[in-house]
């Protein structure tokens, strides 16, 4: 195999890249000058030499516990639970939440062959067990897997004394009631609220 077959090859492996975007960025990349490349390069065996799971809550950090778990403004009692690391970004971005997290590692999937043990389900009940847990928000993608994953994660922690919640689901803002399918009007019918 050549070398452009090998970069093309690793780079289809990303989520979201198919085999001409892949030979595209390839062919790019022989285009810049050499020391881009030798940074990109770089910048990817920093990234996996110093990032690494957060102790306490499996966010990605270069630190032992990630800036969310070593702020003392958040409140400890409230844990929202997501599939992946990328999760906390979104909801983050909507400045509303001041709780912590947590980070499953995934989500369900027997088709995938991602079953509970590949899931950082133990060490959430940990956390849970050290008391001061008032609630956990059940943040997983509204997908077959991840009302999979929320509803095993829920029953996991049924015997714990304390709220589990699930985030809401129905339409999003700006968009159209005429293009909605109908299991989300359905959530959005059902999560209604007073005005």
């Amino acid at each position: 195999m050549s070398a452009i077959d090998d970069l093309t090859g690793e780079l289809a492996r990303l989520p979201g890249i198919g085999r001409k975007t892949a030979l595209r960025l390839t062919y790019h990349l022989l285009k810049q000058p050499k020391e881009q490349s030798r940074r990109l390069a770089d910048a990817l065996r920093i990234l996996s030499d110093r990032v690494r799971p957060c102790a306490t809550c499996f966010n990605l950090t270069e630190e032992e516990q990630c800036a969310i778990c070593r702020d003392p403004r958040r409140d400890p009692s409230i844990i929202c639970v997501v599939e992946e690391a990328a999760d906390i970004g979104a909801i983050e971005r909507a400045g509303e939440f001041r709780g912590q997290y947590h980070v499953l590692g995934g989500r369900l999937s027997p088709l995938d062959g991602v079953t509970p043990d590949d899931l950082s389900i133990p060490a959430l009940v940990s956390r849970i067990e050290k008391g001061g847990v008032a609630e956990i928000i059940l943040a997983t993608n509204p997908s077959l897997e991840g009302e999979a994953t929320a509803l095993y994660v829920q029953r996991q922690l049924a015997a714990y004394p304390m709220a589990v919640t699930r985030i809401a689901r129905g339409l999003p803002v700006g968009g159209d009631l005429e293009y909605a399918d109908g299991v989300t009007i359905a959530q959005a019918l059902s999560a209604r609220r007073a005005m």
